[in-house]
């Protein structure tokens, strides 16, 4: 089972960087999706079911902002846009399918780059979010949560550690949340599980010549179930796919639908 996970910063942009030519040659099985940046209406029917797979999605209330998919070859037995909170159901952040035993999750977690208010939003999205998983984990289904965290975990998972300890994205109180998800939760960061070393980025400003100069973040996860995580066997960020600011992160599983 192969799942991709990409922040496609605009399915229209990345449209028309050729993202939907990439797709058919990495045999995905799903491919979760983050800030789609359209509504349903906008798109394209390649878009909404590209062929061989089925498009599941949930777009925000406001116009060219944030919204969330996935792609899959397989039918599932359930889906579900949103996750029960208002605040950010209306903001189009989650969506989850769901096989007979098993749910694959894409979410895009809140920036707060902005300012404090949406760091204030961030910290609310945490807050909830962080218990709906673990109830999720309760019922007793293997997970694989896609997308972009916007959190660097560690010194590690960036290129500038130092100069980015007071910035959104690298907050202790964000690190401590993913200390918990990792630590207490028992949910697994499946590309760490794979992959040891350093400069293994996801994201890259646009400012400056932070691309060019290898000054990234990684902040785009596949986060799974202990079961399903220790059945990952390959993981590797494309990062020479360029369809957006992020880069298309892969994690192949011997594990079958």
């Amino acid at each position: 089972m192969r799942i991709i996970t990409l922040n496609l910063n605009g399915i229209r942009s990345a449209a028309s960087k050729g993202f939907f030519d990439w797709l058919p040659e990495q045999d995905a099985d799903i491919v979760c999706l983050q800030e789609l940046k359209a509504q349903q209406a906008d798109l394209a029917s390649g878009m909404l079911q590209p062929p061989g797979y089925q498009g599941f999605f949930h777009f925000a209330r406001k116009k060219g902002y944030s919204g969330v998919g996935i792609y899959t070859r397989y039918p599932p037995t359930m889906v579900t846009s949103g996750f029960g909170v208002a605040e950010f159901d209306d903001e189009g952040r989650y969506v989850q399918v769901d096989f007979n035993h098993l749910s694959v999750i894409s979410v895009y977690v809140p920036s707060g780059s902005s300012g404090p208010e949406r760091q204030a939003s961030k910290y609310r999205f945490m807050d909830c979010f962080l218990p709906h998983l673990s109830r999720l984990k309760d019922k007793g289904k293997q997970i694989i949560l896609c997308g972009d965290i916007n959190i660097a975990r560690t010194p590690l998972d960036l290129a500038n550690p130092a100069g980015n300890r007071k910035n959104s994205g690298f907050l202790p109180e964000e690190r401590a949340w993913l200390d918990v998800l990792f630590n207490e939760t028992g949910f697994v960061d499946v590309f760490r599980q794979i992959e040891k070393g350093p400069n293994h980025y996801t994201w890259w400003s646009n400012r400056g010549q932070a691309w060019a100069k290898n000054v990234g973040w990684r902040i785009d996860y596949q986060i799974a179930t202990t079961n399903i995580a220790h059945t990952a066997v390959a993981a590797g960020i494309h990062v020479s796919s360029r369809f957006s600011d992020h880069a298309p992160l892969s994690i192949e599983y011997s594990h079958e639908i």
